[in-house]
């Protein structure tokens, strides 16, 4: 990275080269309103060579060692490890994401790396007894699993180092090669990632980043020459390129809604310090963001009171100081949109208990009670630093209360009751049920997806690297063996 006064400025990775083109690209930080880094924009030159290379070097990926690709992917975490100050400080700035939650990104990159080495050392396979039938006498198969071919990525701007890293490490453990478009609001981590990816043994062309318009970026949608397509982002977004996919599998991470609840016999201040940081790390700009909390009568008064105790302690300020524990959404827009629902909800009867004051891209931490179902905070994905908290006596029916919501990503639930929490998990209707946590918690290594609009499929290296390869059986027969 540039450390010069000029504002620093990052090339697309294009098969192994680093090439600049006419159509430049200015990031903009959300806190200060100031371009912070700039790069260009990847035409239908660039998209075909990236395209092409990829496909030239798929046998040579096929055919690379386990040995060698775990080499390369412990490699890129070591070397990713020594820039890890320099890659926070990009994303903290492309991002406006508090530096302190930045670092833990880049520590879960980190990881999700070593994590994928490890996996391609148990790329799945078998021996199969044929045997079950007449016709299977003197027969032994064996069932192997080879790369299903060039990978599309498609990442979001909310984790632009890690959720990136969720494709790309997998893709190197499978043996494919991947391109990858990084959101146009934060590419930046990206590509300073590829400076790191071309120092190492990873066969050229095997990995690009191209920062696209959509026109450019729904080829990698309905190109043919890419065999999977993994998306992370809106479930409009995903659902529709699902449908343009055409032949090639595709792996959809969306949206959420996620409900957390709090039963009586929970450890107040536990889950209190858990849910504030659900709620509004990073702006609730997550799709596993707490949006709605329910809280048993008995302890709601006592939850109310440690929940704003504990929000204003969270200090506001410039996403690059160390200190900042909230600060600036992506952009403006999505500051608008959020106020004027909070603003709908509040109309229909919906009591604000604090925030709901924008300042351009700066929403506070809001908390809503007294809300409806039918409102746009409760059934919608806010992805805003909002909060909905309402009382509850019934566990079953707070449990079908979540359940109504169209997403089924992660639900928290703060209990000790062991039957409650085997209910919880047989009867919510999501990809996750964390315990006595908020639905936010992720480890990178765990299976990591929702059901309904949340999205089809998981991601966590093992699980992508199961979706990024296909089983091939082969059958011999011994009935004329020595």
């Amino acid at each position: 990275m540039n450390t010069s006064t000029e504002i620093p400025h990052f090339p697309l990775y294009v098969a192994g080269e680093f090439k600049t083109t006419q159509d430049q690209l200015e990031i903009i930080n959300s806190y200060s309103n100031s371009c912070v880094f700039t790069t260009c924009m990847a035409g239908q030159e660039e998209f075909d060579s990236a395209a092409d290379a990829a496909c030239s070097v798929k046998e040579t990926l096929r055919d690379l060692p386990i040995y060698q690709r775990f080499q390369i992917l412990m490699e890129i975490a070591d070397k990713l490890h020594a820039a890890r100050n320099e890659m926070a400080n990009i994303i903290a700035l492309e991002a406006s994401k508090p530096l302190k939650t930045a670092l833990k990104e880049v520590d879960r990159s980190i990881q999700t790396f070593k994590i994928a080495a490890e996996e391609a050392k148990r790329i799945p396979g078998e021996v199969m007894s044929i045997d079950w039938s007449e016709a299977g006498a003197n027969k032994e198969a064996i069932v192997k699993y080879f790369p299903v071919g060039v990978v599309a990525g498609i990442a979001p701007f909310n984790f632009p180092l890690n959720l990136a890293v969720h494709k790309i490490a997998p893709a190197i453990a499978a043996g494919c090669p991947i391109v990858l478009k990084p959101a146009s609001k934060t590419p930046i981590a990206a590509l300073f990632l590829a400076q790191i990816i071309d120092q190492t043994s990873l066969p050229k062309g095997a990995f690009s980043v191209l920062p696209m318009n959509r026109s450019i970026g729904n080829q990698l949608v309905t190109d043919p020459r890419f065999n999977l397509l993994s998306f992370t982002g809106s479930p409009t977004i995903g659902w529709e390129m699902k449908k343009h996919a055409g032949k090639k599998k595709v792996i959809l991470e969306l949206g959420g809604n996620a409900g957390m609840i709090v039963d009586e016999d929970a450890n107040i201040e536990r889950a209190v310090l858990k849910a504030v940081n659900g709620a509004f790390s990073f702006a609730g700009q997550t799709c596993i963001h707490t949006q709605r909390i329910y809280v048993h009568a008995n302890c709601f008064d006592s939850f109310i009171n440690h929940f704003k105790q504990d929000l204003s302690l969270l200090k506001i300020g410039a996403p690059e100081d160390p200190d900042t524990d909230f600060s600036t959404m992506i952009d403006e827009k999505n500051a608008q949109r959020i106020e004027s629902w909070v603003n709908e909800a509040i109309a229909a009867g919906a009591e604000l208990l604090c925030g709901g004051t924008r300042t351009g891209t700066f929403y506070p931490p809001t908390v809503l009670t007294n809300t409806k179902s039918e409102m746009k905070v409760c059934y919608l994905e806010a992805f805003a630093p909002i909060v909905i908290i309402e009382k509850f006596t019934d566990f079953k029916q707070t449990i079908m209360a979540i359940n109504e919501s169209d997403f089924g990503l992660q639900t928290g639930v703060f209990t000790h009751d062991n039957r409650k929490i085997n209910y919880a998990f047989t009867n919510l209707h999501v990809g996750g049920v964390i315990v006595n946590d908020a639905p936010t918690f992720r480890a990178d290594h765990m299976p990591y997806g929702g059901v309904k609009d949340s999205g089809l499929g998981r991601e966590g290296p093992k699980y992508a690297i199961f979706d990024m390869m296909e089983p091939k059986v082969l059958v011999t027969d011994y009935t004329d063996s020595l």
